[in-house]
């Protein structure tokens, strides 16, 4: 019996390319794009000079993201203060620069308005000439850059915010999985700050920053959600893995720090009178079976949605069951209902649920999502004094196109996720798994593999399983080009 995944004859390019066209997206950039990025030259030096754009070339600016990323859009550093707070500062890639609004290049962004992830290629939203080098934050390269500035107390709350524009250097590109086992005291330091005293403050300060901001957010609500999700590793067209991406404290520090940023830029948008786009997530509608859910735990929530309750009964349940805490994240996230984006106008009151904010926008990811493109033109207008780029129609004409093609991106992801699996698993065929019952419908009884983390349908001896059961399966069948992968329960 063969252990060893097979995927050398089927054609993942070709898998992807489809799922893509069939999920609304043009998998290739037209001609004219390809002409405007080959024409393209890095005009951060002439820019800065000519308007008098700031420079912090010098401070010790750094990167954490995952290792194989090339499409930086965001760069960190901070400044103790006397008082014992702290001044963070965090460099968004002035993408605008040199995507003008009207461009062909925007007009493909806009149209797509999301990098696409497959674990076998990427589909970037801008041409890789700019969303890997021209206006990717690389080490060792000046770039133009929006920064978002902060003062964080003691206590974890936000006080002076503010904007601006400036020319930037990152000093350091770390990768997540590096940077966590450091932090925790359990691995190396890593080779890009070797030797770097500053640099290694830098990264314990903004550690340190990253805990105080999430105590505050848990304390209004913040939800420690966690689902499972096995993307495909591919090499040289063979999927060797399936990875699942834990949650560590690098990743931690880069979530808490953008979201602070995010609700920064937010506000200061608002107090300058400026429309613009809101990332939120709703009250939950069906509060009511989130209810009924946590009382089949024993557990009482509120009749009237609380994200305080819900996170306190969430970490109870962790602690309880961390084995199927995954699927029960699963469950409270398809009942809360999906993010979205929306039209904001100054004074309006648009929160999002899950991170407990009540002002959040997305504007930290302008290389890979174009909301966030938007909100950055938005913003360099208001600095300038001059008229908004969007009108509030248009705003909320792009806040739905966002949120469509947001969800034409999960559905590629999703279908290339289910291939990757049944490519990785096709030559394991009668092997048995441990794994836990993760949906019983009228469709079908489905399981998730303990190792590695795969789904499936279970075709033989469901009956009797319920969700959260751990059962013992054998593999009978695999059909990489649907994404099946059948199971037959197995007699321990």
């Amino acid at each position: 019996m063969s252990t060893a995944p097979r995927s050398d004859t089927f054609d993942l390019h070709g898998a992807a390319m489809r799922a893509m066209s069939e999920n609304g997206f043009a998998p290739r950039f037209e001609p004219d794009v390809e002409r405007e990025a080959s024409a393209l030259r890095d005009v951060a030096a002439t820019t800065a000079a000519s308007e008098k754009v700031r420079d912090l070339c010098a401070l010790p600016w750094s990167s954490i993201d995952n290792r194989e990323s090339r499409d930086l859009d965001q760069i960190e550093a901070v400044e103790k203060l006397p008082n014992g707070d702290v001044k963070v500062m965090v460099a968004i890639a002035d993408v605008d620069a040199l995507v003008p609004k009207g461009s062909a290049i925007d007009a493909h962004a806009a149209a797509s308005t999301t990098s696409v992830y497959t674990g076998s290629e990427i589909f970037p939203m801008l041409p890789e000439t700019l969303s890997t080098d021209l206006t990717s934050l690389v080490a060792g390269r000046a770039r133009l850059a929006i920064v978002t500035e902060m003062i964080v107390a003691a206590d974890g709350s936000i006080g002076h915010g503010d904007v601006y524009r400036a020319l930037v250097t990152n000093h350091a590109k770390l990768a997540y999985d590096d940077v966590a086992p450091w932090l925790e005291g359990r691995g190396p330091e890593p080779q890009p700050i070797r030797g770097s005293r500053e640099l290694e403050e830098q990264l314990r300060v903004q550690s340190d920053v990253a805990e105080r901001l999430r105590r505050v957010r848990v304390a209004h609500g913040a939800l420690d959600l966690e689902t499972i999700e096995a993307s495909p590793v591919a090499k040289d067209g063979v999927i060797v893995d399936l990875r699942v991406t834990q949650k560590s404290l690098s990743r931690q520090l880069i979530e808490d720090l953008m979201i602070a940023a995010n609700g920064v830029v937010a506000r200061w948008l608002d107090g300058h009178g400026r429309s613009a786009l809101r990332r939120i997530v709703r009250t939950p509608k069906r509060w009511d079976r989130i209810v009924a859910l946590a009382g089949t735990f024993g557990d009482a929530l509120p009749v009237a949605p609380d994200s305080v309750a819900l996170s306190a009964f969430l970490t109870k349940r962790r602690a309880a069951d961390p084995a199927r805490f995954a699927d029960l994240s699963l469950a409270i996230v398809k009942l809360m209902g999906p993010g979205e984006y929306a039209l904001d106008r100054p004074g309006d009151v648009q929160g999002h649920f899950g991170l407990a904010v009540g002002d959040y926008t997305h504007s930290t990811a302008p290389n890979r999502r174009f909301a966030d493109l938007v909100t950055q033109r938005i913003t360099k207008a208001a600095l300038a004094g001059t008229a908004p780029p969007y009108s509030d129609d248009e705003l909320t004409t792009i806040a739905a196109r966002c949120t469509e093609r947001e969800h034409g991106a999960q559905k590629v992801e999703r279908t290339m996720r289910k291939i990757g699996a049944a490519l990785f698993l096709r030559g394991r065929v009668g092997e048995t798994f441990d794994g836990i019952v993760t949906g019983v419908t009228p469709k079908g009884t489905f399981v998730r593999l303990l190792a590695p983390a795969a789904e499936g349908r279970v075709v033989r001896g469901e009956a009797g399983v319920d969700v959260g059961d751990q059962i013992r399966v054998e593999l009978v069948a695999t059909d990489p080009s649907k994404g099946f992968i059948d199971f037959a329960r197995a007699v321990r």
